[in-house]
């Protein structure tokens, strides 16, 4: 790994990983892009620890090795190519190092809860693998106003509950369920139908109480942006507006995750993100020259 450039590296397992990530990425200038790559990089890899290792103990193991490179990295000593390009941007974006380090709880997480009983704790959980990751990327964006950091947090919470709806039958899977138990007893739907893949009214009505929350958490983020952040946010309102087209697309299926999995395509993507960076830059402030895509 010695011999990988850490700037290419990242910019390459962003690339590889087809996240609707990448193609907000493409609307910022270099320096914050190549950014962003690091940080992205760094999810993925503490992502892949725990869901492509298939024995628990070795995961953690892993993860727990992965967090003693965090303390390297923000004591200057990295030894990954993700690492070490997290420091270099680091020079010029400081980014406190607890965003990261829940982050990384987040994924233990999923190594221990297999279920959550009430939305209190998946809360939680949402908060630790996307809040914060919304809260790291804000500080290479920049913001004016404070507010941005709820923004980030709401954002995230609203991105987050549209992975689980869409995704469930590949969580169910890996055994965990991300679809509060309190909340199921409360629909009439026992695990067992989740695991028969049951497409019932009490389904549809769990799923449907689901997404009018997330729907919330969406309004919240729209709410809480101050519109002159809005050219400086324009890479976080881009990934809403991704993440909004495949939110509608799940009702629109009736919520039948199981038979169809709402996505969207790579040129519905890039074309989402060309007009939603029209809109916001007609909206917001000019952009200053350096602020420019390149």
């Amino acid at each position: 790994m010695k011999n990988l450039d850490p700037a290419s590296y990242c910019r390459r397992v962003t690339r590889q990983s087809g996240s609707s990530f990448y193609y907000p990425l493409l609307f910022l200038p270099k320096q914050k892009r190549e950014a962003l790559y690091a940080i992205y990089a760094f999810c993925r890899h503490s992502d892949d620890l725990v869901d492509e290792i298939a024995e628990p103990n070795e995961a953690r193991k892993q993860l727990a090795a992965w967090r003693e490179e965090l303390q390297r990295t923000y004591e200057g000593a990295p030894r990954h190519p993700i690492t070490e390009r997290l420091y270099e941007i680091m020079a010029r974006y400081p980014i406190p190092k607890i965003y990261f380090e829940e982050l990384l709880l987040g994924m233990a997480m999923d190594l221990e809860n297999q279920r959550y009983r009430t939305f209190e704790e998946l809360s939680s959980y949402c908060y630790r693998v996307a809040s914060v990751v919304g809260l790291a990327c804000i500080e290479v964006f920049q913001y004016s106003h404070p507010q941005a950091k709820e923004y980030a947090i709401a954002q995230g919470m609203a991105l987050q509950l549209t992975n689980i709806l869409r995704d469930l039958p590949e969580d169910l899977g890996r055994g965990r369920i991300y679809l509060p138990l309190e909340e199921m007893d409360r629909f009439g739907y026992s695990e067992a139908d989740l695991h028969a893949r049951r497409y019932n009214d009490s389904f549809v009505e769990l799923m449907r109480f689901q997404w009018n929350r997330a729907r919330d958490y969406y309004q919240q983020a729209e709410s809480l942006l101050w519109p002159p952040d809005r050219g400086n946010l324009i890479v976080a309102e881009i990934m809403r507006s991704i993440y909004w087209r495949i939110f509608q697309k799940i009702e629109a299926t009736g919520f039948n995750v199981f038979e169809i999995r709402s996505r969207i395509s790579s040129l519905q993507k890039f074309g989402i993100a060309l007009s939603t960076w029209r809109e916001c830059r007609s909206a917001s402030l000019p952009l200053g020259r350096h602020d420019r895509p390149s």
